[in-house]
């Protein structure tokens, strides 16, 4: 099965989303927070390094449990940023 590449804006909340968990894990070590998620410490390492950008809505599950954040938190603080609308195109003048 062929997996389609990346968009920038889901590498990049996936950078937003591995910040957030670095930010909650505080002093805790990968593998002191990954044992309590359930997960290897190489998994939770790549989600924080972007490596592993959309990670599965179960694995971010175990992560907000375990780190004390809600899902509602991490939806809205790795929301993709809003585009500006553009401007509208003047109409031709006659």
């Amino acid at each position: 099965m062929v997996r389609t590449p990346l968009t920038a804006e889901e590498r990049e909340r996936g950078e937003q989303l591995g910040q957030l968990l670095r930010q909650a894990r505080g002093d805790r070590s990968m593998v002191e927070v990954a044992a309590v998620a359930g997960l290897s410490p190489e998994t939770l390492r790549k989600i924080e390094t972007g490596r592993a950008p959309t990670p599965a809505f179960f694995t971010v599950a175990a992560l907000a449990a375990a780190l004390g954040l809600s899902m509602d938190e991490i939806a809205v603080r790795c929301a993709p940023v809003p585009m500006a609308e553009p401007l509208p195109v003047p109409e031709a003048v006659a």
